[in-house]
């Protein structure tokens, strides 16, 4: 079941432009790509956060949250929910504005030390179900 308000998923999708995927890997098949794909066609700076560090789209990647020398607005998780409590902890160790993990993670717990910290949290669901539900005029 989707967690976070929509005025939260509207203001990820429509008011930020960083994105650091986390999980993201240069294998075209994996759900991430294309979701990442996605992003990048909206308008989204897609940063790959992967233990490999892969160039994607251009992109450089970073073996982890912490080796991003820039700001992120929003930490995209697609890892196992059982892994996705120590990436949230990274995403607010280095001060990111949210985290948004994807369709399928949940983690209750690490949703709740990020809200905490300040972060906005949405959960269990993917930006190319909530833009069209939403009504924002994405491409496909």
């Amino acid at each position: 079941m989707r967690y976070g308000a929509d005025a939260t998923i509207r203001h990820l999708l429509a008011d930020t432009e960083t994105w650091a995927v986390v999980g993201l890997s240069a294998n075209t098949g994996r759900t991430a790509y294309s979701i990442a794909d996605y992003l990048r066609r909206n308008g989204k700076r897609v940063v790959p956060v992967h233990p490999s560090a892969p160039t994607i789209a251009g992109e450089r990647g970073y073996a982890s949250l912490s080796d991003i020398p820039f700001p992120v607005d929003v930490v995209d998780v697609f890892v196992r929910s059982e892994l996705a409590g120590p990436v949230v902890d990274e995403a607010v160790k280095i001060g990111a504005g949210s985290v948004w993990l994807q369709l399928g993670v949940r983690d209750e717990a690490a949703a709740a030390r990020a809200e905490e910290a300040g972060l906005a949290v949405v959960m269990d669901t993917c930006p190319a179900m909530e833009a069209p539900r939403l009504g924002l005029s994405w491409s496909r």
